[in-house]
């Protein structure tokens, strides 16, 4: 494995906007290699408790080299926080990390389907104990599903054109690994941004649809204004602007609620209080940080706090 694969991206940073306290309880919402939930139990007490949370069976393996009592970690997806915190009667949070996307083991273990580098099953789901793969999906999309797909998630100009390619090759021959794929999204593609493969969008795409990325972000961010405790904090590290934009209108939102329907007769007593305080701007990767690990070059930080009722008033 290379060093890269256990670099956690704005480690520095996301310990700072989490605020740790030594007693509190934090939960690591994808865990990935653990070098973020490592730094979190650096900073606790003995009172202190984390939890780690993720829904790649190989990640969850690899927590069990943690071994420290204050710790714990559950297979899972992070849009079932609720459900597993109310089953192991925690309080409410004083923190809450997501590190989201793809990781780089995930990327770098080729029978995981993720990379068109190497050509191998096209799998793609990080919970490969259920679920349909990414071959599945393809073999039964339509071609308008497969283009809106591609178009929606990968913010691919060929989508129409590579949604064709790919209903006439499976004609002849099941899609099922990368390289295939790969080579499909490449023969529609007639033009790609310098140093950008032609198959990247398309990759990330369908590996999003696969997992339903956005809408178990979507979810989990609803379920941490419940979860987390007056001035509990949370951090959100988003790599692609899709992630980042559900990021930042939902902190917009809960922070300034006041935009409620024209014309809705409501008075200022009646309007809804906030429920998060930004904290900071969104944090970017250092020029230091990039040259040491260069998948930190697209990451965002964004970091905010919860209001108690009577502070959001």
């Amino acid at each position: 494995m290379s060093s890269a694969q256990h670099q956690p991206v704005l480690l520095e940073e996301s310990l700072a906007g989490l605020a740790i306290r030594a007693d509190g309880h934090y939960v690591d919402a994808t865990f990935g290699r653990g070098g973020h939930s490592r730094a979190i139990l650096q900073k606790l007490g003995p009172a202190g408790r984390l939890l780690a949370v993720d829904r790649d069976p190989q990640a969850i393996a690899a927590s069990a080299a943690i071994d420290d009592p204050r710790f714990h970690a559950v297979h899972a997806a992070f849009a079932d926080l609720e459900r597993i915190l109310a089953a192991r009667g925690w309080p409410a949070l004083d923190g809450l990390l997501f590190d989201l996307g793809v990781s780089s083991p995930q990327l770098d273990t080729a029978e995981r389907g993720f990379s068109f580098r190497i050509d191998a099953p096209l799998d793609m789901r990080m919970d490969t104990t259920r679920g349909e793969t990414a071959a599945q999906w393809i073999a039964t999309a339509s071609e308008q599903d497969l283009k809106e797909v591609i178009s929606g998630y990968g913010e691919e100009r060929f989508a129409g054109a590579i949604a064709r390619k790919i209903v006439a090759a499976r004609r002849e021959q099941r899609i099922d690994t990368t390289g295939r794929l790969a080579a499909i999204v490449g023969s529609a593609v007639r033009t790609r941004e310098p140093g950008q493969a032609p198959a990247t969008r398309t990759f990330q795409a369908i590996r999003i649809h696969v997992n339903q990325e956005l809408a178990q972000l979507s979810l989990a961010l609803d379920q941490s204004l419940d979860l987390l405790a007056p001035q509990g904090r949370l951090a959100v590290i988003a790599f692609h602007s899709l992630e980042d934009r559900i990021v930042k209108r939902f902190m917009r939102a809960a922070a300034d609620p006041s935009a409620v329907p024209e014309g809705l007769p409501l008075r200022a007593a009646e309007m809804p209080a906030p429920r998060l305080r930004l904290v900071a701007r969104a944090q970017r990767a250092s020029e230091a940080e990039v040259n040491r690990n260069p998948r930190a070059r697209s990451a965002v930080l964004r970091i905010a706090e919860r209001l108690s009722p009577r502070e959001g008033r």
